[in-house]
């Protein structure tokens, strides 16, 4: 049902008629309407459902009230606040509601001297009752900052009364603005809103120049790269249409959009993008992959939009995104939906920079786990090519060491040649950081130098007796040189260089990145510590040494892939041993792999160890790969019983040592004592192709092992009375492995220390013959010669 028109109270008002006085129940309904209204006062419409729905959201102690109820109340109360502030004079209503702001601070000069200028003569201030006041204040103070315009008040304005008309049938305020169009309060308004607008516009348009990354200039050049000439070629060969865009055009084919740099850690991949940038002098913008995930849903992919939207605006321009892996792995294997949005994301922007004409735009990607990214990413159109920045060889460590000591102070004679020859396995972060201790093991040189020069004075002048003391007095001597002491001259400083001990020393000290994987080491066992086994020496010299001290002479005769070398013998005759001296003497490095470590209960686990294995020392190379007791690990195929697993190891085994992939520089070396049960196709040419055998030691190989082992009489100390020669043509070493009389040594060694503890006396402790017959009655032979050459026999290996 309508309400009547006259019981409205603001129509009886404006009728001079009494209006009825309307009962609220909530004193403060009335002042919270008169805050909404002031707050929604720019909306033409103003619906009372909303405004009744917005004071219970916003008020504790209207939520538990009625809707329909609440609504009525604030209807009422909307009605209370149209009687108090309506009036037809529009005059009347600008004396009633206007206000001047005088709470300003004292500091706001300009402001406080702000006034409203009126032809009337009676215009009069109120205090500020109502947020209705606030706006109109607004208004007069937004005008007043315009000089040319100052608006002119009267009584006798012909500007029309402002209705405020309630709708009963949809509950709706409408507010209606009939002043004329040529008015000056529209003029007012409209210059206010035009004053109002553009300082947002600014602060938008301010806020889109912020988003994306920075763009950057680099000052890194190709020629701060050393030993990638080749990879550096390739790479200009997809920059042309950076430089010369018309090629292409010529041709009508699509440039290249964009490469993958994909290598181990501390190879150069973010150092050659910057490059590129740097050599062509090209807006360079770079980005941290995770600095595009977000926790707000949609705002990734918003931040890879600006990205590629900044490119486009600076184009030509190079886009180089770090670690790409983080935010492009496979879609069918991502965990989170987002995962999967970032992917879709970045492959509908580098699509879309393809469909645009003349937009230079390169974008490079990367990564050191190039298998982890969406097979959609490195499709053509999208990354076209692939480049690989692996592990450096010697002679590209070489020009990496010249380009990182140019600036460096050597000696004339520095070798870089052999420094390169004994880092294998140096990355360039890592060669970087084998400078840098370099040069800090030649300032401590030098300070040591001269705390020695300080100390011997001091030691003149204290009594030397008193060492404490004198310890004391070196500690407040050299603080004292090192807060007195004035910048040292150039004579001072003119024998200051970096020499190639400082850089040996800090070899001991840096660690390659291959190494903290905990694979690759470079054994500390020497030809000095193996006693005998002459022969095989010389084979393994001849299988390994020689393509890496003579790699050209071996790549002339044509010889393009490494021998595999088996060691086969019985246990204890220093197979292991001889791998890592051979490792040692070539100075490469040595991947040690216990045949059973590789084996995993679950399915295709060990394969992937096995190719986990080859793919560092490919990482690594030059390598040696020994795999120790590889009968576990490669039986023969066709007495297999444990459901296959050790099938499908042995064809990785093969694949890997002569499959597609070429393993330059990755020498093959197993041992085993059951050659007899290995898979022939392990043993065949390609592979394991040259077999040695390691037998037992004959009674010249056990003299000079003998002596090896006690280091020719001094460790452990020998008596008059022992004769090693005797010792070793003994009737009981006959059968003795190398093993076997290393336990000889030791349990002479472990008499002689029980008769001297049993002893009052102090003597020098030394081992006698007594010792080593005592010895000789408890060590036995581990392994006869009888049962030795049993699988020697079978297999037809010479013995």
């Amino acid at each position: 049902m309508k309400r009547k028109i006259e019981d409205n109270p603001l129509t009886m008002a404006s009728e001079g008629k009494k209006p009825k006085k309307l009962y609220l129940g909530d004193p403060k309904l009335v002042a919270r309407v008169r805050e909404y209204i002031g707050d929604h006062i720019n909306k033409k419409t103003l619906d009372v459902s909303g405004m009744a729905e917005h004071l219970q959201q916003q008020y504790r102690d209207y939520t538990r009230k009625k809707k329909n109820a609440f609504r009525k109340s604030v209807e009422k109360a909307y009605q209370v606040v149209r009687t108090q502030d309506g009036d037809d004079d529009f005059s009347l209503l600008e004396k009633q509601h206007l206000k001047k702001r005088q709470k300003k601070k004292e500091s706001d000069v300009s402001d406080s001297e702000k006034s409203f200028s009126s032809d009337n003569e009676e215009y009069v201030f109120y205090e500020d009752r109502n947020s209705m006041n606030n706006f109109m204040s607004d208004l007069y103070l937004g005008t007043k900052s315009d000089k040319n315009t100052e608006p002119k008040w009267s009584s006798n304005s012909s500007v029309k009364d402002k209705s405020l008309n309630v709708c009963n049938e949809d509950k709706s305020i409408i507010l209606e603005d009939e002043a004329e169009p040529n008015s000056t309060i529209n003029k007012t308004k409209r210059k206010t809103k035009q004053i109002e607008d553009t300082p947002a516009k600014k602060k938008k348009k301010d806020k889109s120049d912020k988003k994306g990354p920075d763009i950057q200039t680099s000052t890194v050049k190709f020629a701060d790269m050393g030993g990638n000439e080749e990879t550096l070629k390739e790479v200009c060969k997809l920059l042309v249409h950076m430089r010369h865009p018309e090629v292409y055009q010529k041709l009508g084919v699509t440039p290249p959009q964009g490469f993958l740099l994909h290598g181990p850690p501390g190879c150069g991949k973010t150092l050659l993008a910057n490059a590129i940038a740097g050599e062509l002098g090209l807006p360079f913008i770079k980005l941290a992959a995770t600095e595009v995930v977000s926790g707000v849903s949609g705002e990734s992919e918003e931040k890879i939009r600006d990205l590629f939207d900044k490119a486009v605006v600076n184009a030509p321009c190079i886009v180089f995104i770090d670690e790409i892996d983080a935010i492009t792995q496979k879609r069918e294997t991502a965990s989170k939906e987002m995962e999967r949005r970032i992917v879709t994301q970045l492959l509908a922007c580098m699509d879309e920079l393809n469909s645009k004409k003349n937009v230079n735009v390169l974008v490079i990607g990367a990564t050191n786990r190039p298998d982890s990214i969406d097979p959609a990413l490195r499709r053509a159109g999208r990354f076209d090519r692939e480049i690989s920045l692996g592990i450096p060889d010697e002679s590209a460590r070489r020009r990496i060491l010249e380009v990182l000591c140019r600036d460096l102070r050597l000696t004339p004679d520095f070798d870089f040649q052999q420094l390169a020859r004994n880092s294998p396995g140096f990355v360039g972060a890592d060669l970087m950081a084998l400078a840098r201790e370099a040069a800090m093991t030649a300032v401590h040189r030098v300070f040591k130098e001269v705390q020695s020069v300080l100390v011997a004075d001091t030691c003149t002048i204290l009594d030397t007796e008193d060492t404490s003391h004198i310890k004391d007095q070196e500690l407040k001597t050299v603080l004292q040189w090192l807060k007195e002491q004035p910048p040292l001259t150039d004579a001072q400083l003119q024998d200051l260089y970096i020499n190639m001990e400082d850089f040996q020393k800090a070899l001991k000290n840096v660690q390659p990145s291959a190494k903290r994987e905990g694979f690759a080491t470079i054994p500390d066992v020497t030809w000095d510590d193996i006693g005998a086994l002459k022969d095989v020496r010389e084979e393994l010299h001849l299988a390994i040494m020689a393509p890496v001290k003579h790699p050209e002479e071996f790549q002339a005769l044509g010889l393009s892939s490494p021998p595999g070398i088996l060691l086969a013998g019985p246990p204890g005759c220093g197979k292991t041993l001889l791998a890592k001296a051979i490792a040692n003497e070539s100075g490469i490095n040595f991947i040690s792999v216990k045949g059973p470590e590789l084996l995993n209960m679950y399915v295709g686990e060990s394969e992937r160890a096995v190719r986990q294995v080859f793919q560092r020392g490919r990482n690594s190379s030059p390598c040696v790969i020994f795999f120790d007791e590889i009968d576990s690990l490669c039986p023969r195929r066709s007495g297999s019983t444990d459901g296959g697993s050790s099938v499908r190891v042995v064809n990785q085994m093969l694949t890997e040592m002569d499959g597609l992939e070429t393993r330059k520089q990755v020498y093959i070396m197993a041992a085993t004592n059951r050659p007899d049960i290995i898979d022939p196709a392990i043993l065949r040419p390609g592979r394991l192709d040259k077999t040695l055998y390691v037998g037992l030691p004959s009674v010249t190989d056990r003299l000079d092992i003998l002596t090896t082992l006690t280091k020719n009489g001094t460790r452990p100390c020998l008596a008059d009375d022992v004769d090693l020669a005797v010792i070793a043509a003994d009737e009981k070493c006959e059968g003795y492995t190398g093993a076997d009389l290393a336990a000889l040594v030791r349990e002479s060694s472990v008499c002689a220390l029980k008769q001297l503890i049993q002893s009052t006396s102090k003597s020098t402790p030394q081992v006698t013959n007594e010792h080593f017959q005592t010895a000789l009655n408890r060590i036995k032979p581990s392994v006869s010669k009888k049962v030795s050459t049993k699988n020697m026999k079978q297999k037809g290996i010479p013995y």
